[in-house]
């Protein structure tokens, strides 16, 4: 049996829906190429569909298919208030006929009537999603022990939710739709020219290590570098690291720490917010190849890739866009349009 058939069997084991538009495309970046002297390449995720896309279409494909397979009723959340992973599980919950609550944590000190009730906000409220709020930001534990107290009380109304914790409690279910991406780019890439670096975001890196683990498992050696989002260095270091434990437990096909690359070179001033230069990489994409990137994520990891193109001269890098569109319209004041 072939590397490739094996992994398929042992995610065939997870329950999953299908909803995500695949293959995305992989699409060659003329003009930034020619800035910045490399090959670029982006996968984009951002064209995976159910309400503007983007990484955790592939996610939830796992997490509604355990909800489904205990025929929950009611889907619950908690992220940041531009959460793109809490706008697409409203989107998910409505696809599926599952009620949906999401919660919102205080990840960033902005006033901005933008970020509060527009972008991903205003999409939580169209998609018929119940909001709450979380005061605290960086409290992943007390989020998610939030959400579950929310979750006890819909069970002693009668509902039958199932929550989706971001915490390093919970096993990194997400990951799967990203081992499931790795496949599907092993079948892409006869089709482009030999990639040598992928850039990816790494946050709850389950993004992140999904697609590590998943090209190791199929025997890929490709550079997988994760830019941190969220935290600096260290801290992602060690997050990323257990998680790929974690996910090689699941599988029960070990891919080691040593493969893991990061780099915080674009996180700064910190999480969700730009700075001088991503906020004038985000323009130069925009202007230069119509490709939009968010300041929170994609925005980040092009930074990324401007930052490290020294390092990369004459090589093929592949940015994997994980969408983020829709908090661009949250951040008109911080763009200064």
């Amino acid at each position: 049996m072939s590397a490739i058939s094996l992994l398929s069997q042992k995610l065939d084991q997870f329950p999953r829906v299908h909803a995500a538009h695949t293959p995305t495309p992989i699409d060659y970046l003329d003009n930034l190429s020619a800035d910045l002297g490399i090959r670029l390449s982006v996968k984009r995720d951002d064209c995976t569909g159910v309400a503007f896309g983007g990484n955790k279409v592939r996610q939830l494909e796992f997490y509604l298919g355990e909800a489904l397979a205990m025929k929950a009723d009611t889907l619950l959340i908690t992220g940041a208030v531009q959460s793109n992973f809490v706008r697409t599980a409203a989107a998910m919950a409505a696809r599926y006929n599952l009620r949906c609550h999401v919660q919102l944590e205080e990840r960033v000190n902005s006033s901005s009537e933008h970020y509060r009730r527009g972008g991903n906000v205003l999409l939580d409220k169209l998609l018929g999603a119940t909001v709450h709020s979380y005061a605290v930001g960086e409290d992943e534990n007390g989020a998610d022990e939030s959400l579950d107290n929310i979750a006890k009380q819909l069970r002693d109304e009668g509902a039958n939710p199932y929550v989706i914790h971001l915490g390093l409690q919970h096993p990194p279910t997400g990951a799967l739709g990203y081992v499931a991406a790795a496949i599907e780019f092993a079948s892409q890439i006869d089709d482009i020219e030999p990639v040598h670096e992928i850039i990816i975001g790494s946050g709850s890196a389950l993004t992140h290590i999904g697609l590590l683990y998943g090209l190791r498992a199929i025997g890929i050696t490709i550079p997988v570098t994760g830019v941190c989002v969220r935290r600096p260095y260290a801290p992602q270091l060690q997050r990323v690291t257990q998680r790929l434990q974690e996910l090689s437990q699941m599988l029960d096909l070990e891919v080691p720490a040593s493969e893991i690359q990061l780099t915080d070179v674009a996180l700064a001033p910190g999480y969700g917010v730009m700075s001088d230069h991503t906020r004038a990489v985000i323009e130069q994409t925009a202007r230069r190849e119509g490709l939009i990137v968010d300041p929170t994520y994609t925005g980040k990891v092009m930074a990324a890739v401007f930052l490290e193109s020294p390092r990369l001269q004459g090589k093929h890098v592949l940015m994997w866009h994980t969408g983020g569109q829709p908090a661009i319209f949250a951040y008109q004041d911080a763009l200064g349009y």
